[in-house]
């Protein structure tokens, strides 16, 4: 700490006198904090783990910040780069802070907490009998996280529907982790020519898992397509920005981001030519879809080449950079903010009313029904048999995002075979 305070001191010299004089203060802020780790070291009544202390500085330094910062500890650094691998033992969950609970941002598909119907907003109050209150994200995900066949118990807590004056449900689930595999996507073919693409999270490889999914439905006479993000929590700026592209090319902008600094704008554009340019697109959105998938429905949207389906997205719009640290800790940063091609900010802001993306027609899901949902999304595969949902045909819901989706694309082709009879 007082060699850091020291070069913050020397650099800010070297830069000139309002410099120094900011060096100054940090060197103030700094100070304190090596005092107070020296009066706790000398003098706390049990003999402190100095690292811990450390540590402890480091993780209350970044909750300050935003729900999306974090500094890990060498275990969940660790955790995190298995997870971006790939897989990971655990519940399925992806989590966020929102009005100081743990929240649920999304259940990834195919996941035991996915199984079981936990949703999108649902507040974790407890896990395994402790309450999660005053828990940190990293204890909240080290907790969650275990071997495959363990069992963690959770309670949570489910919001009434928009504009409703019910009161918070509590309900009690034990879950049986498993080793969770991150699917990118999955297709199909649907009636009159239509296909169906969901994508689950924007990963290294959903990019080229995209084509290759349009490559078949092409070849399967599709033409016209749902692309369904719903659920979607995001993932790699690189891979949103190339699915993007492969309807929206001529280098229009995709997404662009913006630091603090007023030269940190950098630009995302598609490349000069789409593969896919004038497919008909309707894109599929809701509460749970976040990030990546607001980057895509925000191109889409703004440069009027889908229509967007569904509900109000999640609203998250930080980028964050992942600094791996010396000791094998890490520091997720957030280093920018997301804005759409229009320069709206994706970045949801409650006591505004903005942010998100809005679809272009609406259509408000209930809880339980979207829960029921979830459950027939999950597909059963089997040797030399098709794919089927876990659901029983009599027991299903209507998706009617879906079902409006598909309205849409089969009007807009009856309306162009009317155009080519005259």
């Amino acid at each position: 700490m007082r060699f850091l305070a020291a070069v913050v001191a020397a650099a800010a010299l070297a830069a000139g006198p309002a410099a120094a004089a900011g060096a100054d203060k940090t060197y103030e802020q700094l100070k304190l904090l090596v005092d107070v780790l020296g009066f706790v070291a000398d003098n706390y009544v049990d003999e402190p783990e100095t690292q811990k202390l450390i540590y402890g500085a480091a993780t209350g330094m970044v909750r300050t910040l935003d729900p999306y910062s974090q500094f890990m500890e060498p275990d969940l650094h660790r955790e995190m780069k298995t997870e971006t691998e790939g897989q990971f033992g655990g519940v399925g969950l992806r989590l966020t802070l929102k009005d100081d609970w743990l929240t649920v941002q999304t259940p990834m598909p195919g996941s035991p907490a996915y199984r079981l119907g936990v949703l999108p907003n649902d507040r974790i109050v407890e896990i395994d009998g402790a309450a999660t209150k005053d828990m940190s994200m990293p204890d909240a995900l080290r907790t969650l996280r275990g071997a495959p066949g363990t069992k963690v118990k959770l309670k949570l807590e489910r919001g009434p529907e928009d504009g409703a004056e019910d009161e918070w449900k509590t309900l009690s689930v034990e879950i049986t982790r498993e080793l969770v595999k991150i699917e990118s996507t999955l297709s199909m073919k649907l009636d009159a020519g239509i296909g169906y693409l969901r994508i689950a999270e924007f990963s290294a490889k959903t990019a080229d898992d995209v084509a290759d999914s349009l490559k078949k439905l092409r070849k399967d006479g599709v033409t016209s397509l749902i692309i369904d993000l719903r659920n979607d929590p995001g993932g790699l700026l690189s891979a949103a920005v190339e699915v993007a592209s492969m309807f929206i090319g001529e280098g229009k902008l995709v997404v662009y981001t913006q630091g603090r600094r007023p030269d940190s704008r950098q630009d995302f554009a598609a490349g000069p030519k789409a593969p896919y340019p004038t497919l008909p697109l309707v894109v599929l959105i809701n509460g749970g879809s976040a990030s990546g998938s607001e980057i895509v429905a925000g191109a889409m949207q703004d440069h009027k080449r889908a229509v967007v389906v569904g509900e109000r997205s999640f609203g998250k719009a930080s980028v964050q950079s992942l600094i791996p640290l010396s000791d094998g800790s890490g520091l997720r940063l957030t280093v920018a903010r997301y804005y759409t091609p229009a320069g709206r900010s994706i970045q949801r802001d409650e006591k505004n009313k903005t942010g998100g993306i809005v679809p272009d027609i609406i259509v408000p899901v209930a809880p339980d029904e979207e829960a029921k949902l979830y459950a027939q999304w999950e597909m059963i595969y089997a040797k030399n048999a098709k794919p089927r949902s876990a659901v029983k045909t009599e027991e299903m819901v209507r998706d009617e995002a879906l079902d409006r989706a598909v309205e849409l694309l089969k009007a807009r082709a009856a309306l162009e075979t009317l155009t080519r009879q005259e």
